[in-house]
């Protein structure tokens, strides 16, 4: 399977097409409307749930853009489809809640948050949701475990590593030394089969990434543009961009 072309053919909203002076907070309804709105994909983050729920939120707990606090992982969909998003009447969306959302008008880029225990039901729940959507979706992960599961729930749609030049113990605590090893350079690549790569932006260019836009033509994607030098460098050096803080073309 090669990657598709619409995965690169427009701009990538990082986490929706958020803007919170405007009141429109990451991974809500309404930063996907509004990427829908703009005609730009989707990026947008997956946790799990404590029955197994695929929920769209970014961070593994409630406090920092929602009401209330504790760990995603300790609660129910129900509870957490009522957690409202602070200053704002929406609430936190389910994958399913998203796909009917978008109803394939944009394509979606799924990341598999992990905690690194070879748990895989997130990526079940993602694959049964997607089972009934026609519209264009991908997934991808930092973890390798989670893109291998993607492979095995998932194989009829391409799926993508997310990564960076080094994974230092402080800013992946959830991860063994040697995960982190396990993670650094691609080197899973063999193992895992992506159909794409999203790189970080500040560490481009880099050998791992080249090497496989170049020689194995997987498109590269880059996360998250925010600057104008940030542009330029995902210009010369990727395929896509996936972006945040101003709107592409404007």
């Amino acid at each position: 399977m090669r990657a598709p072309d619409w995965l690169t053919a427009r701009p990538i909203a990082h986490r929706g097409l958020h803007d919170l002076a405007r009141g429109i907070v990451e991974n809500m309804p309404a930063a996907a409307q509004a990427a829908i709105d703009g005609d730009f994909s989707i990026e947008c983050d997956i946790q799990l749930s404590s029955d197994g729920e695929a929920m769209v939120h970014h961070d593994d707990a409630l406090g920092r853009l929602t009401e209330g606090s504790g760990a995603l992982l300790g609660k129910t969909a129900a509870e957490l489809k009522a957690v409202r998003f602070k200053h704002t009447p929406e609430r936190m969306m389910t994958l399913s809640d998203l796909c009917a959302l978008v109803a394939g008008r944009v394509p979606l880029v799924i990341e598999v948050k992990s905690h690194f225990d070879g748990d895989r039901r997130l990526v079940k729940r993602m694959a049964d949701v997607l089972a009934s959507y026609s519209g264009p979706a991908v997934g991808m992960s930092f973890d390798p475990d989670q893109v291998l599961a993607l492979r095995q729930f998932i194989p009829g749609r391409p799926r993508g590593i997310v990564a960076e030049r080094e994974y230092a113990a402080a800013d992946w605590p959830q991860a063994s030394a040697e995960q982190r090893r396990g993670m650094t350079q691609l080197r899973h690549a063999f193992r895992t089969r992506p159909h794409f790569v999203a790189y970080w932006v500040n560490e481009l260019p880099a050998a791992a990434p080249w090497i496989a836009r170049n020689l194995f033509c997987l498109p590269l994607l880059t996360w998250t543009v925010r600057t104008p030098e940030q542009r330029q460098r995902a210009a010369r050096h990727a395929d896509q961009i996936i972006f945040e803080g101003f709107v592409p073309g404007s």
